[in-house]
């Protein structure tokens, strides 16, 4: 099992939004949420915004089989994910089907009891 820890900009006035498609997430349409995790592997997953003077980010956290989790998202066509897919780029401007060349984050520190 991977983990994984990302930073994503928020664009400006988008924080509604994220909020928005976060309680979605987390109600109405949980049920394709919780498909797509289960087909990544995922066990948990955590969304936080941080604001900071340089704008707002959304921090996300999530454990499970990374790379067949992010392929899912990506490649996905599936109602939800095609939905979700699009929160996220209106969201963040993260195209997802179009990955960005450059390493994963980097896991520094992973430590249990």
């Amino acid at each position: 099992m991977g983990v994984f820890s990302g930073m994503f900009p928020i664009l400006p006035g988008k924080e509604g939004a994220f909020r928005a498609w976060a309680k979605e997430v987390a109600g109405s349409r949980k049920d394709g949420f919780d498909a797509l995790n289960q087909r990544g592997a995922i066990t948990r997953e955590t969304w936080t915004i941080q604001e900071t003077p340089g704008g707002s980010f959304m921090l996300v956290w999530f454990e499970g089989n990374v790379e067949k989790a992010f392929e899912d998202v990506a490649t996905g066509q599936d109602e939800f994910t095609v939905w979700h897919r699009a929160q996220l780029q209106d969201v963040t401007g993260l195209d997802l089907s179009k990955p960005e060349e450059g390493p994963p984050p980097e896991v520094a520190l992973d430590w249990r009891v």
